[in-house]
């Protein structure tokens, strides 16, 4: 007689089981109450390396999921990786390691579950991903924030991303709208984002890696005093496959990831974050003393190129924005900051950026400071609304008009074959068309102390109105 989970339930509560104590024929019996074996999200790629990637998913029940993978499109020379055992402590997510790759190749995979192919998943081509270079390389990364459901189920911009292929992608915050203080609701609404239809081919393919900013940590311009962090990071690590989050003596979601010859520095800007309010000092901070001492190191260990530190909020200047949720209300230590790479002597540091509802390109000049200017890519509104922005949110340079019309993504093309490496910054809307007729381009040589560049890169047709006055 056919087992029905109905039935198989009622008897098991007769009998006075607990789900903790199944086993063995009782847990197969479980097993073929839940329905068939398949997944309900993903797959999604993340991180990936020279010679490995992490693939999430999640599967429908009490399921063994593994990953079918070869070099050959028809998986005919096809490899399994080794298998993850999903359950209800973890909302059924499954993340999943496949090591002993060949660098810079492209791969083909399937998703297997309770030791065959995801049903849905089992009569389409297969999925693909490709390694990272071993060596120096071009490649092209795409960026963005703010992906808004509950007003844009809708998200055309992931095919438009789509069409520009490009080799990572990096979520700067403000992935889901949870504003919530209930793990439960967080958990719906990462599960509703990936369930988009056009962001599931791209996540596929094309390796994921995220930050948070305060509408995926907690409520809005939420800090450290949030009062569920812990519950906050728990689920983002369930929902992202990151390489790493923190370290062991200080938590939150930030770490180090090197993609063919450029290092970039994601960093938290919630876990550790006093109020935005408290009056500025030495005392008050935005990414907490043993992170920064962490980004410090890292920036003096790394001799690429290219360093971005990527941050949720705004990196510039305005002093008018005080008590906002950006770098202004932390100016002593971003200046800290900003000097310690000056007197160190670190070279080639970029700034990544999201939150602000439209996409910018900036310059904070700190060649006036003695160091180089350091310039600010920022995107936002992957799926939200992008009105004009307000006079308090004015930067310390701006290089070209801001992007307000509609959503929108950002693109970095790093070219690191070239003697004097260069980096090439412009935004897509959701046609997939480029917003500013002229990249922002800058060379790695420019990136050093002593040498001012941001003048030669103002587009000369922006309205006076938008370009903030440079103060010394």
């Amino acid at each position: 007689m056919k087992t029905t989970r109905r039935y198989f339930l009622k008897s098991l509560a007769i009998a006075g089981g607990t789900l903790p104590l199944i086993s063995g024929a009782w847990r197969q019996a479980l097993a073929a109450a839940t329905g068939y074996p398949r997944l309900l999200h993903g797959p999604m790629a993340g991180s990936v390396g020279q010679n490995d990637i992490n693939i999430w998913m999640r599967s429908s029940g009490r399921y063994q999921v593994s990953i079918q993978y070869g070099k050959q499109s028809d998986l005919s020379d096809a490899r399994h990786s080794k298998e993850v055992q999903t359950g209800p402590e973890n909302d059924f997510v499954a993340h999943i390691n496949i090591s002993g790759l060949e660098a810079d190749t492209k791969y083909y995979y399937r998703p297997w579950v309770d030791g065959k192919p995801a049903k849905y998943m089992d009569n389409i081509p297969p999925f693909q991903f490709k390694t990272a270079p071993a060596k120096n390389a071009k490649f092209l990364l795409g960026f963005g924030s703010c992906a808004r459901w509950q007003e844009f189920p809708d998200q055309p911009i992931w095919d438009a991303l789509d069409r520009w292929d490009p080799d990572l992608f990096c979520w700067l915050g403000d992935n889901i709208y949870a504003d919530t203080v209930e793990p439960g609701i967080m958990s719906d609404l990462y599960k509703i984002q990936r369930s988009v239809p056009e962001l599931q081919g791209f996540c596929s393919r094309v390796p994921q890696l995220a930050i948070w900013d305060d509408h995926d940590y907690g409520l809005n311009n939420s800090d450290k005093d949030n009062p569920m962090k812990e519950e906050s990071l728990k689920l983002f690590k369930r929902y992202w496959a990151n390489p790493s989050y923190g370290t062991e003596q200080s938590p939150g979601v930030f770490f180090q990831y090197n993609y063919a010859g450029v290092d970039f520095f994601f960093l938290d800007n919630r876990y550790h974050r006093d109020s935005n309010g408290q009056p500025d000092g030495p005392d008050k901070s935005h990414l907490g003393s043993e992170q920064l001492a962490w980004l410090k190191d890292g920036l003096k260990a790394s001799s690429a190129p290219f360093k971005v530190l990527i941050c949720g909020g705004g990196w510039s200047y305005n002093p008018d924005s005080f008590g906002e949720d950006n770098w202004t209300s932390y100016r002593h230590e971003r200046n800290n900051l900003f000097d310690f790479i000056r007197d160190q002597h670190i070279s080639g540091v970029l700034l990544m950026s999201g939150d602000i509802h439209r996409s910018e390109a900036n310059c904070i000049p700190w060649s006036a400071q003695g160091g180089y200017d350091l310039y600010e890519f920022a995107s936002s509104g992957l799926a939200q609304d992008t009105p004009m922005p307000e006079s308090i949110e004015t930067p310390e340079i701006r290089l070209r008009e801001p992007f307000t019309g509609g959503h929108n993504a950002g693109l970095l093309e790093f070219d690191l074959t070239q003697e004097d490496p260069v980096v090439k910054f412009n935004v897509i809307n959701f046609r997939a068309q480029t917003v500013w007729d002229n990249p922002i381009t800058i060379r790695a040589s420019e990136l050093r102390n002593g040498i001012s560049s941001w003048k030669q890169k103002v587009d000369p047709e922006l309205p006076a109105p938008l370009r903030a006055d440079v103060k010394a």
